[in-house]
């Protein structure tokens, strides 16, 4: 019995290798970009436009938050001063002089402040949840609300005496900037054994030193006569509000903060590093404890910056950083700026619910912070969770 080879069958040895390949490969020429590749240089392309984007929100959300005070000031007319001021416009002026006193004088140093206490929790944010690699990490973790809070109740209960100015900062602001990178040192070294800092020793060291920190604060307020009258004003600090008046503290502030936001910058390969675990960036030639050292050195002076301007305000660190790695990707080199952006625009936002809601008193900002960022991040945890990228 003979076996006869049909001519639309091959023999198995010259259909082995064709077998293995797909069917329908499509060829690619020489130096001709695939879909997958130009989808990938457009998602760039959008991620370097949004950045410019959030930069303009945030123009637009000074502007508006100018505008509206006790004395409202058309925002026609606020983005007219505002362009006066840098001599490259000249617009007739054609509101009283009292607005341009009030806009330049009272409010606008209040709303700069707000968009430098947004811009460094959340630059912050980002800084701890790439150290620690958890997405719940909080600015506020490592001590540095607990410490500032006890600089700031130390600082009430100081005679006047011993009240002083340095820079536009009375002993208030300074001892609870103090008082939040003592804390963060603490908790550092705390962490420390032979040269090695875990991540987990550091978040354990972080909750117990906040925990004896706030049992101090507690005794002070308790067994402390001369907070007696003062009490009411420390708790409004504890809830979080803007307290800027002149532009010597902005200009303070916004250098600390520029400082820290360009080190983030600097850092930003390094967090693409730790998210492939620290043996990972190891091996890839990273100095691992050298560079936590560094992420936690910068991360509390953001932090240090932004509470002693503004007391303990929550959920900065979480909602930006978030919404933006939701957005954009976990890259750190656009995650960095836009969540300083994004929370630039929602401090601002917050700060004016703030000043309007009920005024003319005045709502502490973490309250609104709290209201309006908590339910929001929920949301985004529930309807956005999917797309989420670690």
């Amino acid at each position: 019995m003979t076996t006869t080879i049909q001519p639309s069958e091959k023999p198995k040895g010259a259909s082995g290798a064709a077998d293995l390949q797909a069917p329908h490969q499509p060829v690619t020429a020489p130096g001709a970009k695939t879909s997958s590749s130009t989808g990938q240089l457009a998602h760039r392309h959008w991620r370097v436009g949004l950045l410019p984007l959030l930069a303009l929100l945030l123009v637009v959300a000074m502007i508006v938050a100018g505008a509206f005070g006790e004395v409202p000031i058309s925002p026609a007319h606020t983005a007219a001063i505002l362009l006066n001021q840098t001599h490259l416009f000249h617009f007739p002026r054609t509101w009283p002089v009292t607005d341009e006193v009030i806009l330049l004088q009272l409010r606008l140093p209040r709303v700069a402040g707000a968009a430098l206490v947004g811009m460094a929790l959340a630059v912050a944010g980002v800084l701890f949840q790439g150290l620690l690699r958890n997405p719940l990490a909080d600015p506020l973790l490592l001590g540095t609300s607990s410490g500032a809070a006890l600089g700031a109740s130390i600082a009430f209960v100081v005679p006047a005496l011993f009240t002083a100015d340095w820079f536009g900062f009375g002993l208030i602001p300074v001892l609870a900037f103090i008082g939040a990178l003592l804390a963060v040192a603490l908790v550092y070294w705390l962490a420390s054994r032979g040269g090695h800092t875990p991540v987990v020793t550091l978040l354990l060291a972080g909750v117990a030193v906040s925990a004896v920190l706030t049992a101090i604060q507690t005794l002070i307020i308790t067994l402390n006569d001369r907070l007696g009258l003062q009490i009411s004003a420390l708790y409004l600090w504890l809830a979080g509000g803007v307290d800027v008046q002149t532009w010597v503290q902005v200009g303070v502030i916004g250098t600390l903060t520029l400082l820290g936001v360009f080190g983030a910058l600097l850092l930003a390969p390094t967090l693409d590093a730790f998210a492939l675990g620290e043996e990972m960036a190891s091996h890839l030639g990273l100095r691992v404890e050298r560079s936590k050292l560094a992420i936690v050195a910068v991360a509390a002076l953001l932090v240090a910056a932004a509470v002693s301007i503004s007391g303990l305000v929550g959920f900065v660190g979480l909602v930006a950083p978030h919404v933006c790695r939701i957005t954009l990707g976990p890259r750190h080199r656009f995650l960095i700026p836009a969540a300083g952006l994004t929370g630039a625009i929602f401090v601002v936002v917050a700060d004016l619910l703030a000043r309007t809601l009920a005024s003319p008193s005045e709502i502490p900002l973490g309250v609104v912070t709290a209201l309006v960022g908590g339910p929001f991040f929920l949301w985004l945890l529930r309807y956005a969770g999917r797309r989420y990228t670690w």
